[in-house]
């Protein structure tokens, strides 16, 4: 297991033309949030899939999800997600299903350095109980819903990924002194060559 030192960082000469970084991990992870701040100690443009998504259709996605049913919105996902991946030194982060399609894991582990945020079942229902604005966790059992989703899930985040950070109960701070220096340094550095996981100490 490597451990992350704050040794490394990218220069703003690297950074000139550089791979995308992909987020991908399950809803309530802290994707939007970490890569907002990522994209800005990288001087990079940051996106939200999923907020991309919802500016184009002018509706929140739980009213796609209502509308076009899950199908729909992962088509739209999909377009999304093609659309974005093609563009050079952008920070995504993605929905937390965007991997459920392999044409999506295709695009994502060809076109950019992908980062798994990883964190239990019990820390994401935590941090997601209250947020009534998630389609998949109207259920009767939110909890166990988030468990079936993960199991489903973490083999594929896991199969895309060239970097997988644990986030546990980190504050953002610690995750990007994590995170930063086991980012590719050079545009040239191709993915799935060293993935590496790395658990952030308290």
């Amino acid at each position: 297991m490597e451990y992350a030192t704050d040794s490394t960082r990218i220069s703003p000469a690297e950074r000139d033309g550089a791979r995308p970084i992909f987020l991908v991990g399950m809803m309530g992870v802290g994707k939007t949030t970490i890569g907002r701040q990522l994209a800005a100690a990288l001087g990079r443009e940051f996106v939200d899939l999923d907020h991309a998504i919802e500016a184009r259709c002018g509706v929140r996605i739980a009213t796609i999800f209502d509308i076009e049913g899950e199908a729909g919105f992962r088509r739209r996902e999909t377009a999304a997600l093609d659309e974005y991946t093609r563009r050079p030194g952008l920070v995504v982060a993605t929905g937390g299903g965007a991997v459920l399609a392999e044409e999506n894991r295709r695009m994502l582990s060809e076109r950019g350095c992908v980062v798994y945020l990883r964190a239990g079942a019990d820390e994401l229902y935590r941090r997601v109980a209250r947020d009534r604005n998630r389609p998949l966790l109207r259920t009767d059992d939110p909890r166990q819903r988030i468990a079936d989703l993960l199991a489903q899930r973490e083999p594929l985040y896991e199969s895309v990924a060239e970097i997988t950070l644990d986030t546990g109960e980190q504050p953002v701070a610690q995750v990007l002194r994590s995170l930063l220096p086991l980012l590719p340094a050079r545009p040239s550095v191709q993915a799935h060559t060293s993935p590496v996981q790395v658990h952030t100490t308290q």
